[in-house]
Formats: structure tokens, C-alpha cells, sequence
């Protein structure tokens, strides 16, 4: 990325020989892109980050396609990127929106998709992976559906890429897929949008013709040249490698023998850099600041909603009290985490639930 801040520092829109040389840069960079999603360039836009990504697909293909129809689709266990963008639009711009339940570990059914597709349906939003429990959808059955129905399908991918197998954007069966950078490795800040072609959602930036005109803005090539290196590098071989990670996540997933410590992460078909649990009567805020004491970095849920006290919506989706939603803890695996750290958090969390519960 350094060069981008120094030497080639030029933007892409100007037309002096610095800024060509950023844009030829810049044009590569997409070219790089589509060569490992095995996609069109032109299908390729980079963004801030998975929330503009996810803004741009449902709120721009919604906002398209209204004089089709006006009805949403999504889960109750998307992202809040995605849930509050949804919400806005019902609220704000007359759309109207059904939200599919989940199973017990957190799964959409496809048959529940397929009966609440409807005539007037434009869009279905529903996650590859969840950020909180780990759990993958069977988001090319899902995909699937949607295509057989004729209603366009967006997937956000954030936690897939760099962790599970990948052969192209074409796996997921969606016309839109939100992908962001600093979930394998790649720069915070930066993110992209695969954009079916020919769909043209409409743009949620304006000022500009920048990204085909498709997103305006001056483009971050700082950040696109290190997202771009983290996409070749990191997703074609995931950089999470599932037979190191497994064993790991396994060892902690062993916690839920432990009184008062349970399991919510499924066993099968889960990332394998992913174990979350909770502790009914410990709020989450107390686990996770005795872990810290002992040099532990874990999560409630998603970090974007760090500080947040209210319950896990992805658990109460998946039925669980409020006492068990407000005491999600999630441990992430990554590539440096060691056998040591594994032991550190099995000897030390344990013995601290069964301090706090006794007294």
C-alpha cells in the first residue's frame, strides 16, 4: 500500500500523467479482482467497506426496481448493516419487508424462502456466513431459489471470504455479493461489491462519475491496492486454514461440558475460526472485561455493536431467553493463534464462570 501514499499518490480522475497513472493502477487492480472471481471487471466495484457495500446493493437495487414491486426479504440474523438498512426503507420509503425465521442453529430454510417469495418480491438479502455464531447458510440453494423464481438475490459474504472454500463469485448463485477487506487480512476502510451484469442499481453516493458510474468518490487506492493483494493472496487459498483452526475451536467448543457455560455455535457447518457461547446470569460485559484482565480479546457478537447492551438478536432469533442472549461470548480464531492461547482461555474462563456463579 505504501506507494499509494507517496510515489503514486495522484487521483485517478485527473487526466495529467500522474493521474493516469493511478488510473491505469486503479483499472488493473479491477482486472486483478475479476481474474480470481472469475467475473467481468465492469462487474467489480470497490467501497469504503462492507456497510457502504451493503447499503449500495439492497438500498440501490431496491430503489431500481420499485415500479416492479416493493417487497423485501432477509433473515433475522443478518447483520445490522443489513437489518437497519431494510428497516429504513420500510419505514421511509414504503417498502414492505418479511423477515424469515431461523432453526435452532440459526439456519434460514429454503422452503421458507420459497413460500414467501411473492409476486410483487424484488429482493432477497441473506448472509453467507453469520457473524456471530459461525453458522453458514446454504446460500447457493438459497440463491438458487431466487433465480428459479426471477427475484434478484444479494448475499453478504463478509465472514466467508478468506475462510471458506472459494472457486468463484458465481458459487453463491447472487447478482449482488458484499465482501470487506479487513475480514482476511486486507485494510480496514476497504471494501467491494460484485454487481451482476447488466444490473445498474442506483447510486447511493453522488457527485461523481467514478466506479462506471456507480459509486461517487475519489477512489482509495491506497486501500484498494492492499485489498486486491489480500483478495489474491488470501481467498483463492483461504489464509484461515480450517485444519489448523478446527482443532482449535473444537478444544474450546469442549467449554460447553463446563456448568454454566453453553454452546451456541453449531457443531457442523460452522467457520472454523468461529466458537461463541453464552453464560446465563454473567452479562456479556463482565465476561469480556475479566477476559481482557487475563490478556483474552473476545467479542459480544459483532464488534459493531460493542458497548450495546441489549440482547443478541441473532439469539433471540434462534430462541434463546434474554438472560442467554445477553451473555454471548465470542472467541475468533486467526492465523497466529496458538495452542497456548487456546490453553490460556480454557484454564482461565472456565474457573471464572464457576467463581461468579457460586457467588
Amino acid at each position: 500500500m505504501l506507494p499509494f501514499l507517496g510515489e503514486y499518490f495522484g487521483n485517478p480522475s485527473s487526466i495529467h500523467r500522474v493521474g493516469r497513472k493511478a488510473r491505469a493502477i486503479l483499472d488493473d487492480s479491477r482486472e486483478r479482482v475479476a481474474q480470481v472471481w472469475k467475473c467481468k471487471a465492469s462487474e467489480v466495484v470497490f467501497t469504503s467497506g462492507a456497510t457502504e457495500s451493503v447499503s449500495q446493493a439492497i438500498c440501490g437495487t431496491a430503489r431500481f426496481l420499485k415500479s416492479k414491486g416493493r417487497h423485501l426479504i432477509t433473515s433475522a440474523v443478518e447483520h445490522h448493516a443489513v437489518l437497519h438498512t431494510v428497516e429504513y426503507l420500510v419505514n421511509k420509503e414504503g417498502f414492505e419487508l418479511t423477515t424469515l425465521p431461523v432453526d435452532a442453529e440459526g439456519r434460514v430454510a429454503p422452503q421458507n424462502l420459497y413460500s414467501a417469495i411473492r409476486d410483487d418480491t424484488i429482493l432477497v438479502s441473506l448472509m453467507a456466513a453469520n457473524n456471530e455464531t459461525g453458522a453458514i447458510q446454504p446460500v447457493d440453494e438459497l440463491g438458487a431459489i431466487c433465480r428459479q423464481r426471477g427475484v434478484l438475490f444479494h448475499t453478504d459474504a463478509v465472514q466467508w471470504f478468506g475462510k471458506e472454500p472459494f472457486e468463484s463469485i458465481h458459487q453463491f448463485n447472487a447478482d449482488l455479493v458484499t465482501i470487506c477487506g479487513h475480514k482476511f487480512y486486507g485494510p480496514k476502510g476497504s471494501g467491494a461489491l460484485f454487481i451482476k451484469s447488466p444490473l445498474l442499481p442506483d447510486p447511493i453516493l453522488f457527485g461523481g462519475g467514478h466506479e462506471n458510474g456507480r459509486r461517487a468518490g475519489t477512489e482509495n487506492l491506497a486501500a484498494i491496492a492492499g485489498l486486491v493483494e489480500a483478495i489474491e493472496r488470501f481467498v483463492p487459498s483461504p489464509v484461515f486454514d480450517r485444519c489448523k483452526l478446527e482443532s482449535l475451536a473444537n478444544r474450546l467448543c469442549a467449554m460447553n461440558e463446563f456448568d454454566g457455560i453453553n454452546l451456541v455455535s453449531p457443531l457442523a457447518k460452522r467457520l472454523a475460526n468461529t466458537a461463541s457461547f453464552t453464560v446465563p446470569g454473567i452479562d456479556s460485559m463482565t465476561s469480556l472485561a475479566a477476559l481482557d484482565l487475563d490478556g483474552i480479546c473476545a467479542s459480544a457478537g459483532s464488534a459493531c455493536s460493542a458497548g450495546s447492551l441489549n440482547p443478541s438478536h441473532v439469539l433471540s432469533a434462534m430462541g434463546r431467553n434474554d438472560n442467554e442472549a445477553n451473555s454471548l461470548i465470542r472467541f475468533s480464531l486467526g492465523r497466529d493463534t496458538s495452542e497456548e492461547e487456546i490453553n490460556n482461555v480454557l484454564a482461565t474462563f472456565p474457573d471464572f464462570v464457576h467463581r461468579n456463579r457460586s457467588v
